[in-house]
């Protein structure tokens, strides 16, 4: 029996590793450490660029099928509202959130305390449908591309599903390996995929300046179908959420924000040259897509019957690679192909990654999420069951996961609209506000149009705010009891009263609740614990008081305070838990004296159950067991444990 618990550790020891770095890596590093992983720019554009350009693999097939002829205006809108609604929105994010926690931070420490953390949960939620739905989306297109191209043996012809389930399992697979951002990979990739997409766009267009009818044709056809060129406009309006997708990247570009290098004089708290250099990134992206997809969407539906944008033609999900064929050859269109697979791939990759860093980065420091969550691999598996599961409910389809994906893309960048939105008025800039006001209106109106017509995105980001909720709470309330403080720090004044209590030779500790902290409220709380607990009159007291901060944090450093009121000495600090708190402190007058302190309760009156719900939302309650049953489980030793007494 010994070997199969052997293998069971080892493998636990494998599914955990790099648990103890995670917390590290996600809060920063050393100026000096992060430089090292600085880059240009324009090379972590191509990094978000796996993401954002390889949309361009179905987006014109997506619109065309959603805006039909109107595909081109509806484009035209959709860039519109990029250029002068999401990139001035995430240009201010840039500049509020330099350190990549984007507007999910932003939104935290406006809305703060349990508000602020129920927001960014529902958050997490929708942004766990963006990603998750990129990398099974981007695997069914990259199926999509796989088994439509003519060298592909026939027997893989029709087997969507298989092959985009294998590309997830190899994704995971690749992760549970160990997988560094290659940036190198990611600027290849990138400029190979641009390059062609330009040379099939190029191609595409002068196909249709020689056939100069194909334009008219489709002239005509829309005036038959619309009349006029404001009811074009007036229902590329109404259809141009569908086109959503065309606005996935931002939220990605401000993540990798720690990747961008900056200038010589960026400091932590004002990395000017950073920013500056992001914001680079973000419109140089922006410009080089609103391209793409002016062009792409105009020569797609100009050249290729509308038919074939439907599920099952030969253009579904991926129109640029019909007229690549088409036009090219299929030589050209097989390296096509290959280049739109590679960064589809890739591009479930980024999502990968960018789950892998969300999660933990905000989860755990809520107490909210198992130990586990602070390892990659755990996640990696729950990422690519979930995974597996979209893949099998939506057919592998592009075009039904499209709903889904645009629900995740508008909620994330609506979110970072409220929040620049909140932010310009706080700080009183009245013409900042009212503009990004508008651009929030637009982007609701563009959520809740895109969740009407479309309802899938928000079934599928509404069970994962159920589950990441349900497992954030449950999660709060096992936690609960752990020793949570990073670190206990005492001040002159604190350290000279417990130097004081050293020479008494013994540390007695009277937990007290600040009240009006006159002298009768010490008199009268000293008179009770030492009748109480039959303490000798000439055996000195320290009264301890915890301030309640904001309940909702889960870990906390404590700044310790002494001071000398009315005679008494009193050791006060604030912190988001009491329990947590008194535990902490005596486990740390433990190590700085080397004496075991004791502190001294009177008992709580009331229900122990509704005691313990105050305790997990407001760090209240019952004091006595909790700290008690903290520091059994801080330290196993009873030998080397403080005591505990209650009268």
């Amino acid at each position: 029996m010994a070997v199969p618990t052997r293998e069971a550790s080892r493998f636990r020891a494998w599914l955990l590793e790099g648990e103890h770095k995670r917390a590290q890596q996600l809060t920063g590093s050393t100026r000096e450490q992060a430089r090292e992983r600085d880059h240009p720019w324009w090379k972590v554009m191509c990094l978000t660029g796996v993401d954002y350009f390889s949309t361009l693999g179905y987006q014109p097939g997506i619109a065309a099928l959603a805006a039909g002829l109107l595909s081109p205006i509806a484009t035209i809108v959709l860039v519109v509202l990029t250029l002068a609604g999401a990139l001035p929105i995430y240009r201010r994010v840039a500049a509020e959130s330099p350190h990549g926690q984007g507007s999910l931070a932003m939104l935290e420490r406006l809305l703060s305390r349990w508000k602020g953390k129920l927001l960014v949960l529902v958050l997490l939620g929708f942004a766990a449908t963006d990603f998750v739905i990129t990398i099974t989306l981007s695997a069914a297109d990259a199926a999509a591309h796989a088994v439509e191209n003519p060298y592909v043996p026939n027997f893989l012809h029709d087997q969507n599903m298989l092959i985009t389930m294998l590309l997830v399992a190899l994704l995971g697979a690749v992760f549970l390996r160990g997988f560094a951002e290659a940036i190198g990979v990611a600027v290849v990739l990138t400029g190979v995929y641009l390059a062609l997409n330009l040379v099939v766009v190029v191609d595409s267009l002068i196909h249709v300046l020689r056939s100069p009818q194909l334009v008219v044709q489709w002239q005509n056809l829309l005036f038959n179908q619309h009349g006029s060129v404001w009811a074009m406009v007036g229902v590329a309006l109404l259809v141009f959420p569908k086109l959503a997708l065309g606005l996935s990247g931002f939220e990605t570009g401000v993540s990798v924000m720690p990747l961008v290098n900056g200038s010589p004089g960026d400091t932590p708290g004002k990395p000017t040259g950073r920013i500056r250099n992001t914001r680079k990134l973000l419109t140089t992206a922006a410009l080089i897509m609103s391209a793409f997809l002016i062009t792409s969407s105009f020569a797609t539906t100009v050249l290729i019957p509308q038919e074939e944008f439907a599920e099952g033609g030969q253009a579904s999900g991926r129109a640029l690679a019909y007229l690549a064929h088409d036009y090219l050859g299929n030589a050209f269109g097989t390296v096509y192909d290959l280049s739109t697979i590679a960064i589809l791939w890739f591009a479930g990759a980024s999502a990968m990654a960018g789950l892998l860093n969300l999660v933990p980065r905000y989860l755990p420091r809520y107490g909210m999420a198992p130990n586990w969550a602070a390892a990659t691999r755990p996640l990696v598996i729950v990422i690519a069951v979930i995974a597996f599961v979209i893949t099998w409910i939506f057919d592998a389809s592009v075009d039904a996961q499209g709903g889904a994906y645009a629900t995740g893309v508008l909620v994330l960048i609506s979110s970072a609209a409220l929040a620049v939105t909140l932010a310009a008025w706080r700080k009183k800039q009245h013409g900042a506000f009212v503009a990004y006001l508008v651009i929030t209106l637009v982007f609701a109106y563009t959520t809740i149009a895109n969740v009407i017509e479309r309802p899938d995105g928000v079934k599928i980001a509404g069970f994962f705010i159920f589950a990441i909720i349900i497992v954030s709470f449950v999660s709060r309330a096992s936690r609960s009891l752990e020793l949570r403080v990073e670190e206990v720090k005492f001040d002159e004044e604190a350290r000279a009263i417990l130097d004081e209590a050293v020479n008494a030779g013994h540390v007695r500790i009277i937990a007290n609740e600040p009240d009006v902290r006159d002298e009768a409220e010490y008199r009268d709380k000293e008179q009770e614990a030492r009748e109480d607990n039959h303490l000798p009159r000439d055996s000195p007291v320290i009264f301890l008081e915890v301030t309640i901060s904001d309940a909702s944090e889960f870990q906390s450093t404590l700044e310790v305070h002494g001071e000398r009121r009315h005679g008494y000495r009193v050791l006060s600090v604030e912190s988001p838990s009491i329990a947590n708190a008194i535990a902490a402190i005596l486990l740390a007058i433990r190590d700085e004296t080397e004496l075991l302190a004791h502190i001294y309760f009177a008992w709580t009156e009331g229900n122990p159950f509704r005691f313990l719900l105050r305790y997990i939302f407001s760090g209240e309650g019952d004091i006595p067991p909790v700290t008690r049953e903290i520091l059994r489980r801080a330290e196993p030793d009873p030998h080397q444990r403080p005591l505990v007494h209650v009268g």
